[in-house]
């Protein structure tokens, strides 16, 4: 790739952002060069590969390997291009451009070795088009069409040669499926820093492996499915509960419900053909019902809930470190909302679990208060109750399988859905869920606010619980510090991200919170240090610089999710995913939360509504930590 350059040494460095025409020239970043493709000429900066340039003219170049998220490869060669004055064709995704060339994208030497590369990954992979899930949604599917494979010239696996690993809750393998296309191992590796997965043995005889070529239900994966969202096949899916899910429903002695949490929403009209961010809230419930589901509930009235009982647990965490000077006090505090962050946390990071609040997830707090207060409301049999959760996510399924999540003396939550699942179920039911009329949450969990929304996107949990913390320690409306209750500061897709905000001011103690504390005198004055990380490769560079002593250890709260972008690029969440897609999806979650009427967790009437009914101690009582929290501890018994 560097033929072309003579004399690095001696050349003179081009300036930035010249035009560079002559080859041997040196370029320096930003330069920007004259390249010739397809009989077209077009400047790029220097370093741009052959792909990018083509994307930016209009040219589609095939490609399997590649992924926006993901570093270089260059290992299925579909994208392969001529470059003039090269022995062989070249690879578009891993060519950067550093002088001009003329290149050739649809010769009929290019077709050729592209259909041959096709036919080559056809004649390895194993299994039935229609029994897919990746049916009409898969890259290779796509580029057999594309190319005319009419016959398996190089022929066709006639029996499967590896077993299926179903071991995990999350995440299932087909490895018969598998076009070794290494997007996973990336993933896991590269995007993630988990690294479950990994390119074993050589030549013919690689494979895609885990550790030992244990399942996966043995290994450290942490069930974010990030690899399921960038796999071009079928070879990584979640695991799918679907036909339980029916079941239930078709049993006349079950009450089956439905909590949806606010990602999936903005994100499942993509599975009907429509724009990424196009919102289906209202339509969702209409077309849930229709399937058959009992009530169907919103999630983020159970968000509302997390940031009560997580604020109160980080003030009691302040207010023990700052006043009554406990030292074994662990702060920051991290949230413990993403079950794929938890997860990540306990394999790699134990000494910092006491750092993790105690509060459960919102999809768990919902699942304990459905068996529990919902079923004794209504005279239900909780036995009788099947409580289903609508996630983007697949680390849910592994999360309302853990043993301990069963507070409420049952399971908690039954079953986790996908976005994808619920889409397929909506589907077999004969609904076009873009054709439903909107149709309003059931009671008494359908009443939420704008904050329970924005827990979908990276920094929303932290964004919400500022509003509250600021108006309930401040005593001013959060309007009069931030325009239209948007604390800007927080947003963003910055891996991770410090805000600092000053506590100028103080008000009286609510209520509900005055046998806590006596006062927030202790607070004025101070600065509240708070961070924001998405993605488990910035948690491992925050969770580090915290173990260093750097910035983030002078932090107070610390929001933390295991997928890039948040809830919104969970691994549930519809296929593809780039960083385009996550930012359509956040932009119809902050508009979802404009549009409520009441955007603040402390303002929602029927989460204090249920502390006076059922939850009579208060947050971070003895009942809310018994079913609301990870571990049973007395009021503000904290580590």
């Amino acid at each position: 790739m560097t033929d072309n350059i003579k004399d690095t040494d001696r050349a003179p460095k081009a300036q930035r952002g010249q035009v560079v025409d002559k080859p041997g020239e040196v370029n320096a970043i930003g330069a920007q060069i004259t390249i010739t493709i397809d009989d077209n000429k077009i400047k790029v900066p220097m370093g741009t590969t052959i792909l990018e340039a083509a994307k930016k003219f209009g040219i589609h170049i095939p490609t399997l390997c590649h992924h926006d998220d993901l570093c270089v490869a260059g290992v299925c060669r579909v994208c392969v291009v001529e470059v003039e004055n090269q022995r062989a064709l070249q690879a578009s995704c891993a060519y950067p451009i550093t002088s001009p060339l003329n290149i050739k994208t649809h010769t009929p030497q290019v077709r050729h070795a592209r259909r041959h590369i096709i036919d080559l990954l056809l004649s390895k992979h194993y299994g039935e088009c229609y029994a897919c899930f990746r049916n009409n949604n898969c890259e290779l599917q796509s580029l057999a069409k594309e190319y005319g494979v009419d016959f398996f010239r190089f022929g066709h696996p006639e029996k499967p040669m590896y077993e299926k690993d179903n071991s995990s809750h999350s995440v299932a393998r087909d490895m018969n499926k598998c076009v070794l296309c290494r997007r996973c191992v990336r993933t896991c590796i590269d995007l993630q820093e988990v690294g479950v997965l990994e390119a074993a043995h050589r030549s013919t005889e690689t494979t895609i492996e885990t550790f030992q070529d244990r399942p996966l239900g043995e290994v450290v994966c942490i069930n974010c499915g990030q690899c399921i969202n960038r796999c071009p096949t079928g070879a990584l899916t979640a695991n799918d509960p679907t036909d339980e899910v029916w079941a239930a429903i078709d049993d006349p002695t079950k009450h089956v419900t439905l909590q949806t949490a606010p990602s999936p929403r903005a994100g499942i009209g993509e599975c009907f053909g429509l724009e990424p961010g196009t919102p289906m809230t209202f339509e969702m419930n209409t077309a849930v019902r229709r399937c058959g589901f009992d009530k169907v509930f919103d999630t983020n009235f159970t968000a509302d809930l997390t940031i009560i009982e997580e604020g109160t647990e980080l003030l009691l965490r302040l207010y023990k470190a700052l006043v009554e000077k406990d030292e074994t006090v662990a702060l920051p505090q991290f949230t413990s909302c993403s079950p794929g962050w938890v997860k990540f946390i306990e394999h790699f990071y134990p000494e910092l679990l006491p750092n993790m609040s105690s509060a459960k997830s919102p999809q768990q707090m919902f699942g304990a208060l459905i068996k529990t207060f919902y079923a004794e409301h209504h005279g239900i049999d909780p036995a009788d109750v099947v409580s289903v959760a609508l996630m983007p996510c697949s680390a849910k399924k592994f999360e309302c399988n853990r043993p301990e999540m069963t507070d409420s003396g049952f399971k908690d939550v039954d079953y986790g859905l996908t976005t994808r699942e619920l889409a397929k179920m909506i589907s077999e039911a004969g609904i076009h869920l873009p054709d439903m009329p909107k149709t309003d949450f059931d009671s008494p969990f359908g009443t939420a606010t704008g904050s329970g929304v924005i827990f979908g996107a990276t920094g929303g949990v932290m964004e919400a619980a500022l509003r509250t913390v600021i108006e309930l320690v401040c005593g001013v409306k959060v309007e009069d510090l931030f325009e239209h209750a948007n604390i800007m500061p927080i947003r963003g897709f910055e891996g991770a991200r410090m805000v600092e905000l000053p506590i100028e001011n103080v008000g009286p103690v609510p209520d509900v919170l005055k046998d806590l504390v006596p006062n927030w005198d202790w607070l004025k004055g101070a600065t509240l240090k708070v961070g924001v990380c998405h993605g488990t490769a910035n948690a491992k560079k925050v969770l580090e610089d915290i173990k260093n002593g750097g910035p983030f250890s002078e932090c107070h709260f610390i929001e933390f999710m295991a997928c890039p972008g948040g809830c919104l690029g969970g691994g549930g969440q519809p296929i593809p995913t780039t960083p385009e897609i996550r930012a359509a999806r956040a932009e119809a979650i902050y508009a979802e939360d404009e549009a409520y009427g009441v955007r603040k967790s402390h303002e929602n009437p029927v989460v204090w509504e249920l502390y006076e009914k059922f939850l009579t101690d208060g947050p971070c009582g003895h009942i809310s930590h018994k079913l609301l929290h990870t571990s049973y501890t007395a009021r503000g018994k904290y580590l």
